[in-house]
């Protein structure tokens, strides 16, 4: 029973890292018959690349800032949604719809947003007296790289909130209960008491996150393809830019082995986290 399962994993996943680690180790264009071998010569290629090293670390600021923006833009939304008010529903499902667009919608709302002439944001600038400000935040190499963060935090924002508002429902009441018979306020209980219990989301927040970060890349190639000059690539548009445009499939193969094992990084140190949450929490 579990053979055939088995055989379309090997097939769909297996093998398509297999032939890409493979591919990897060889100095091929994609269309030429002969494929020299060079070894890891792809990778010393990638570690004396400045474009490389541009990218790697454009993504571990888009990972540093972009996770942490959407995780406490997240966690206190959600602090505030939990909190019994009128018309609750209407705003968690406002806040909730960035997360039902796919990141095509998203990037295009964000296209308009950042529109230099008639976009919204420059527009703001302009009504409050800020005319110096408005500038076009796609094509200018200062702010391209936030741009797109700030877009994507805006949808990642959105899945930290639904997390963390179905955390906060496993919180015990009895727990609250306790605090405030003791005194504690609103603040001391989240920080002392429900913060603590958030953990395990938080985990997988994060973790979500950095994978988000790692495989970000329809955001970056509608908002900017990567530029101008590069200021935006992270380590999957570069890959692409390299394989499909350029026609390096070897080296595009390298760094795709290199987000291969950043993500299979984060997905062990998720999984230490959570069984070091289970022998905390039971």
């Amino acid at each position: 029973m579990a053979l055939p399962p088995l055989a379309v994993y090997v097939a769909l996943v297996l093998g398509p890292l297999v032939w890409s680690f493979a591919i990897s180790l060889t100095d091929w264009n994609g269309l030429a018959k002969d494929r020299p071998f060079i070894a890891l010569g792809n990778y010393a290629r990638a570690i004396a690349d400045p474009l490389f090293l541009k990218a790697f670390v454009n993504t571990a600021l888009w990972m540093v800032v972009g996770v942490v923006l959407s995780t406490l833009g997240g966690l206190a939304i959600a602090a505030v949604l939990d909190r019994p008010m009128r018309g609750s529903r209407v705003y968690k499902s406002l806040f909730y719809l960035p997360i039902c667009l796919s990141l095509a919608v998203v990037s295009q709302v964000w296209i308009w947003i950042y529109q230099p002439d008639i976009g919204l944001l420059n527009t703001v600038l302009r009504a409050v007296g800020l005319d110096s400000a408005a500038q076009a935040w796609l094509a200018n190499p200062g702010t391209a790289l936030w741009a797109v963060i700030i877009a994507w935090c805006w949808q990642q924002t959105a899945l930290s909130l639904v997390l963390y508002l179905a955390a906060l429902t496993t919180v015990p009441s009895s727990l609250l209960e306790a605090a405030a018979t003791d005194g504690a306020t609103s603040r001391q209980t989240f920080r002392h008491v429900v913060l603590p219990l958030l953990r395990p989301a938080t985990t997988v927040v994060v973790a979500l996150g950095v994978i988000g970060v790692l495989k970000g890349f329809d955001v970056v190639y509608l908002l900017t393809g990567g530029g101008p000059v590069h200021a935006s690539d992270n380590l999957a548009m570069f890959m692409f830019n390299e394989t499909f445009k350029k026609y390096q499939l070897g080296y595009g193969a390298a760094i795709s082995t290199i987000l291969f094992f950043l993500a299979l990084a984060v997905v062990i140190v998720y999984f230490r986290q959570v069984r070091a949450g289970e022998r905390v929490y039971g």
